[in-house]
């Protein structure tokens, strides 16, 4: 009797162990973001949080194999397709050899899949997701790929790139064409499945939050939410906050704390939508921390002062926080190109 329960105990763990895949995946990249940068929410943000909500955190390791020290693109090559490369490569190897993406190959497996960047969408984080060249100052290449790329949905800035270039190309004209609803004025108010989207809504990056930036980031990505959850084979959306990273460059304490504060929110609706839709797998992370921060006292004891170490990229340990099927996974201390692994081995079905 007793070993008839053992089984049954043990045949039911490892049944709950198999639903543990998630049809979705949503990987929030706060590039630049380190601990003390999300630090930042807990103290600054008029309520908890969204952070806390998480119970899978571990630490990701971010050196390229150029440098201890990792830019955005080897980073995000690493978590698009599971190669450590160097710094500056997008979607290449160390030798400059292309390697697929998991944007590519969920494709094949008809999952729809979405981009999303305060920055230019050719900048360094997003373009390793659908790009493939030696050197991420190639904009205007890294442009003509995402023409020619299976994206379904992508919002960001970077006008110039697909509209003023060296080869007077139109690419913006091109891919309505080629079945996508382009807009550089403002986001949709609704979406179609069985359409696709750009949105281009700055020649160069957005303005910065502290600045005139509105709630862009979170309805775009509720935009995406709205449209890709639509798809009944699955998807894959890469939703970045690029600022933290450029607030470090800057040593701006403000905008450092508006643009925390923005993913913070943008945070918030990525997890109501996996609570609710209960198939989704939530990853957060960063490329790599910037600025060296600090959260030290302030003059008086109630206030802290962000205290800046470098204006450059740091190697230090990045958090990661997972929510959803198979968050458990993404537990521990790992190399980043890992972060890929554990999401194909997820969706392997």
């Amino acid at each position: 009797m007793k070993t008839l329960k053992i089984l049954t105990l043990l045949l039911a763990s490892s049944s709950l162990f198999a639903q543990e895949k998630p049809k979705n995946v949503i990987l929030l990249i706060g590039d630049g973001m380190g601990l003390s940068q999300i630090s930042t929410a807990f103290y600054y943000k008029d309520g908890p949080s969204n952070f806390e909500q998480f119970k899978s955190i571990g630490f990701i390791k971010t050196s390229s194999t150029s440098s201890k020290v990792t830019d955005s693109a080897a980073g995000a090559t690493a978590f698009a397709s599971g190669h450590k490369t160097y710094n500056g490569a997008i979607g290449v190897d160390a030798d400059t050899l292309s390697i697929p993406t998991i944007v590519e190959e969920l494709d094949v497996k008809n999952y729809k899949t979405g981009l999303i960047s305060l920055s230019t969408i050719t900048h360094a984080t997003p373009a390793c997701f659908y790009a493939h060249v030696k050197s991420r100052n190639m904009h205007e290449e890294i442009a003509e790929q995402l023409a020619n790329s299976e994206v379904d949905f992508f919002a960001g800035a970077g006008l110039k790139y697909f509209t003023n270039r060296s080869d007077n190309k139109n690419l913006f004209e091109d891919m309505k064409l080629k079945g996508f609803e382009m807009d550089s004025i403002s986001l949709s108010s609704t979406v179609d499945i069985n359409k696709k989207y750009g949105f281009l809504l700055a020649k160069e990056a957005m303005p910065a939050k502290h600045i005139s930036r509105d709630d862009f980031h979170s309805r775009a990505t509720q935009l995406a939410l709205d449209y890709l959850s639509q798809s009944k084979d699955g998807f894959f959306l890469m939703s970045e906050g690029s600022f933290i990273d450029w607030a470090g460059h800057q040593n701006n304490a403000e905008m450092l704390v508006a643009e925390q504060l923005d993913f913070d929110e943008v945070l918030g609706v990525v997890l109501d939508f996996a609570k609710k839709d209960k198939n989704t797998l939530v990853v957060v992370t960063a490329d790599h921390e910037t600025g060296g921060v600090a959260l030290t006292g302030g003059e008086t004891p109630d206030k802290l002062s962000l205290k800046f170490n470098t204006k450059h990229h740091t190697a230090a340990l990045i958090p990661i926080f997972a929510y959803g099927p198979g968050s458990e996974t993404f537990q521990g201390i790992y190399e980043n190109n890992e972060v890929y692994h554990k999401i194909k081995q997820l969706l392997a079905h």
